[in-house]
């Protein structure tokens, strides 16, 4: 999970960073302050580790806000800036800043710079699945998803306890982001291959443990299927044909 804060008087900024970084599951924001008379204090409170700052309207000198910053935390946190001036953005970049949004800030801007993130701090990704709904919080641990199903705009996550929790994402979205022992083998379902059992190329499923379901695969995503026949074999300990 990544801890997102911005600091910003302008509400439409903040609106609109929040409504991209909540296509993300991995963003989480912790905090959105207006008062610039202390940003060192909100920053240190909640040690994020993305910082959103409007360059434009704190009192004092910004720059000065990044090496202060720096004698506190650990040097894995990064600083956005949003301003009106170019020359001032410039400036951020040449002081340390990872990236910069040009005020008016657009949807798409604000996501290449989600994306340019998640590139550099790829190990953010963590076994734990946090779904947000509003102001409600769940984590799942990753390792007892039995596997996904998509239905319509949603996900149902089964768990190896029986229970279904939903989540307001797509099935994509949880795609890109899960851990590696997750394959996607059908538009609808995608599965956590730890828990796999069986796979029957006759009938185009497979059956997992702890779970009475047949999960079935598709043509589409053979090539998932056929990977993760292979990984399973090589960690079997005998095979007869």
């Amino acid at each position: 999970m990544n801890n997102y804060l911005i600091i910003d008087t302008e509400e439409i900024n903040i609106n609109r960073i929040k409504k991209v970084l909540d296509d993300f599951p991995e963003f989480n924001c912790v905090d959105c302050d207006y008062d610039y008379f202390e940003p060192i204090d909100v920053i240190l409170k909640n040690t994020p580790d993305l910082i959103f700052l409007n360059l434009d309207t704190i009192l004092d000198n910004p720059f000065n806000l990044v090496n202060e910053v720096e004698q506190y935390l650990k040097k894995d946190y990064e600083f956005i800036a949003i301003s009106s001036s170019k020359e001032k953005t410039y400036e951020a970049i040449k002081t340390g800043f990872f990236d910069y949004l040009l005020n008016p800030i657009t949807e798409l801007d604000i996501r290449k710079a989600a994306l340019k993130f998640k590139k550099k701090h790829p190990n953010k990704i963590s076994k734990t699945i946090c779904l947000k709904s509003y102001k409600d919080y769940q984590y799942l641990n990753a390792d007892e998803i039995l596997f996904l199903k998509a239905d319509n705009n949603t996900t149902d996550f089964y768990m190896n306890n029986g229970h279904t929790v939903s989540a307001f994402k797509t099935l994509k979205t949880f795609e890109l982001i899960l851990p590696k022992n997750f394959l996607r083998i059908h538009k609808s379902y995608i599965i956590n291959k730890n828990y796999v059992n069986r796979v029957n190329y006759g009938t185009l499923n497979c059956t997992l443990k702890k779970c009475l379901k047949k999960i079935p695969f598709s043509k589409t995503y053979i090539n998932n299927v056929e990977f993760m026949i292979n990984t399973l074999s090589q960690t079997s300990v005998l095979g007869l044909s």
